[in-house]
């Protein structure tokens, strides 16, 4: 049978002149593994961010990943100075994750 695990999910938007600063850091705090999207639009505090819009230079990235607690805080107390200087933002949240049986 699969069981769930509780883990904590992470979804950070940050501009993407700052990817290799945060995928650093995300080594610093041993984070195995994270999904990336580039070029993604939305709307915030610098206004619309429309990835079609060829006038516009910077492109936001969001970076997706999960990892137990432990793990967590050691990638929280890296993010809490960090998103400081990239601006962005990042979500946390609880998620269940299926492990195969």
């Amino acid at each position: 049978m699969n069981e769930s695990i509780i883990m904590k999910r992470f979804e950070i938007v940050i501009g993407s002149e700052y990817l290799d600063q945060l995928t650093g850091l995300l080594e610093r705090s041993e984070v195995r593994g994270y999904t990336l999207f580039k070029n993604v639009g939305g709307f915030g505090s610098r206004g619309m961010r429309n990835p079609d819009d060829v006038l516009i230079t910077d492109e936001n990235i969001v970076i997706i990943l999960a990892c137990k607690e432990d793990r967590a805080q050691k990638v929280l107390d890296e993010l809490r100075m960090a998103m400081k200087g990239f601006g962005g933002m990042c979500l946390v949240s609880n998620c269940h994750v299926q492990a195969p049986g």
